[in-house]
């Protein structure tokens, strides 16, 4: 009751009593999300944590692991071309999937595809990438490799709580991961210049060559509306479902200082965003 005392006593008087309502606003924020987390990038301190290492479906945010692993690959030629298949646009009928709307036949580098899987949240794209950077013999083989090259790279970064069952987040039944896990993934992959570029880019138009080796232009539209909203923001990304909900890794810089965090199950678009919003201006604060 005391503490309720002096907050009130400094709403309603100056002077000494000021700097009770300055801690006042460094309560931890409540959220809408189910797992929150966030960190300061630079030493990684936990900031604020939340259910932080409750295991919950990820959604599109698994495609930051995605574009992780492509970047990773040894001579990774960002131009070379992948032709678009048939398969891939199947695909995102028959899962009703958010897509970069790729045409059948065109040539897009690989560059573009990361654009078209982190922008637009495109799961042909990360279907692509996939078929891409996997091997084997026939494409199952070549997405299964992708999957289980996912998941060593998550074992190498230390997400004990982390596991994918899809390129893209469309998991079945074990296709999970944590605030924090998520926060240091996402950490790590803005280590990669190309990475950091391609998820603070509100939108882009590519030019693609099409199956006549004529052109066309794609537009995308970045899904974070964290970007010219919320000043200083540099990434990262969205992600829902029927499972996930509304999820999104978020990062933002000021005055030098970087802060990237985690939320998962929020209940709403709007709430989610929100909620990284109240969880940044707190790690800020901090």
């Amino acid at each position: 009751m005391a503490s309720v005392a002096v907050t009130a006593g400094a709403v309603l008087t100056a002077g000494p009593l000021s700097a009770p309502a300055q801690a006042d606003t460094l309560r931890p924020p409540t959220i809408a999300a189910r797992g929150g987390f966030v960190m300061n990038n630079g030493t990684g301190k936990t900031l604020f944590a939340k259910a932080a290492d409750k295991r919950l479906p990820t959604g599109s945010t698994a495609k930051i692991m995605t574009a992780r692993v492509v970047l990773a690959q040894r001579n990774l030629n960002l131009d070379s071309k992948v032709t678009i298949q048939k398969a891939y646009s199947d695909y995102i009928v028959s899962k009703t999937a958010s897509s970069a709307r790729l045409i059948v036949g065109d040539k897009v580098t690989v560059r573009q595809l990361l654009y078209g899987l982190m922008l637009p949240s495109g799961c042909d794209a990360a279907y692509a990438l996939a078929d891409r950077f996997g091997s084997g013999s026939t494409r199952a083989k070549r997405v299964k490799s992708f999957i289980g090259k996912m998941n060593a790279t998550a074992r190498s970064l230390g997400l004990k709580n982390t596991h994918f069952d899809s390129f893209d987040g469309i998991g079945r039944t074990s296709n999970y991961s944590t605030p924090r896990d998520l926060t240091k993934l996402a950490s790590n992959a803005m280590k990669y210049p190309l990475f950091r570029t391609v998820v603070k880019t509100k939108s882009t138009k590519q030019k693609v060559t099409t199956r006549n080796n004529g052109y066309r232009f794609m537009s995308w539209t970045n899904t974070n509306n964290l970007l010219g909203t919320y000043s200083g923001t540099i990434g990262v990304k969205t992600g829902s479902g029927p499972e996930a909900r509304y999820c999104l890794v978020y990062a933002a810089t000021r005055g030098g200082r970087t802060v990237i965090g985690t939320v998962l199950a929020s209940s709403s678009h709007a709430h989610r965003t929100d909620d990284a919003k109240k969880l940044m201006n707190y790690g800020f604060k901090k």
